[in-house]
């Protein structure tokens, strides 16, 4: 950079050479004797002296800059550690794109129970919106453990009944048992909705809440149904809902770098690497996906798209049946004549 002192010498010369062009209003070239011969010579000695440091000073810029290299580099694909904010490389399945379009493929007709049975098909779409919101929470808490049949049949009965909180807290135990059954572990769920059901009366003004955080706090709500209930009911997508389905294909395509043994740890692992604008169907599509195709046991890998590009697909080998047992014929004894 330039020093004052040569910021200074370049002012002088820009005012010596408008002195020496400017001839008619200068009074240095004007006809009066104002300026004598060894005033010039000293003005031209400090010019070609300022001259000359600028030039210097010129010449160290220019060979500063040739010095200094400019690098382009482009950023990868990456993401923000959570500790310390440093950058490390974003992972992903190397084929998750083509068993998702496989997985497409596969559900297209749309046919699987979840299709029909749905916590957002079998809630009342005709009722006040705080009281489906209310029928969609519990169609989720009933789901638990159990069938998705057997949850329509339970909720059919419930909405018949009367599915509203003021209704359901007027119902004694012993009659909400008899409508849920037979869902999984169904006594507890009874609890569990009776609780539920006066916190929400006393706290939300008979809505449920708006938030993961507070649905988490609703006694027999986890995480995935927070989820879900977020995005049937409120329309929002704040995270994926992970049930056994989900959990069970997911480390079977081998989508996570290391295997998840809990359902909370797969939502982390997805959400780390799969694009949020598919966050919304992932679950519907994996469970229907399971119920059809990625079955828990005798798993359909014969039929499935995914076989040469499903680590579990490659691997697995169809038990082989054993063949049924003739039954056994009885022989009758001839009687005697």
């Amino acid at each position: 950079m330039l020093t004052v002192r040569n910021l200074k010498l370049l002012q002088t010369t820009r005012n010596i050479l408008f002195i020496m062009t400017d001839t008619h209003e200068s009074k240095y070239f004007s006809h009066s004797p104002s300026v004598t011969r060894s005033q010039l010579l000293r003005t031209g000695s400090s010019f070609q002296k300022c001259s000359k440091e600028s030039n210097d000073a010129i010449k160290t810029l220019k060979r500063k800059v040739k010095k200094e290299k400019i690098e382009i580099k482009y950023e990868t694909d990456t993401s923000y550690d959570n500790v310390g904010g440093i950058k490390k490389e974003k992972w992903e399945p190397s084929t998750w794109r083509d068993q998702l379009k496989n997985i497409h493929e596969m559900r297209k007709n749309r046919d699987a129970p979840v299709d029909s049975m749905g916590c957002d098909v079998i809630s009342d779409v005709t009722a006040k919106p705080e009281v489906y919101r209310y029928q969609v929470l519990l169609s989720l808490m009933l789901s638990s453990q159990t069938r998705d049949q057997v949850t329509s049949a339970a909720m059919s009965r419930l909405r018949e009944h009367g599915c509203t909180i003021d209704n359901i807290l007027k119902t004694d135990d012993q009659k909400l048992g008899q409508l849920i059954y037979p869902v999984g572990f169904w006594k507890r769920k009874v609890e569990y909705i009776k609780k539920t059901s006066q916190t929400l009366l006393d706290q939300y003004n008979g809505d449920i809440p708006k938030t993961v955080e507070d649905l988490c706090k609703l006694t027999g709500v986890g995480p995935k149904m927070a989820y879900l209930v977020m995005k049937c009911a409120w329309n929002e997508i704040q995270g994926i809902g992970v049930d056994t389905h989900v959990h069970r294909i997911s480390n079977r395509l081998g989508w996570h770098q290391k295997p998840t043994k809990q359902p909370e740890d797969t939502r982390k692992s997805l959400e780390d690497w799969l694009p949020r604008e598919l966050w919304s169907e992932i679950n519907h599509l994996l469970v229907g996906f399971g119920q059809q195709t990625c079955l828990p046991v005798y798993p359909k890998c014969s039929v499935c798209l995914n076989k040469q590009i499903c680590p579990y697909g490659r691997s697995y080998k169809s038990p082989k049946k054993s063949p049924k047992k003739l039954p056994k014929t009885e022989i009758k004894k001839e009687e005697p004549v």
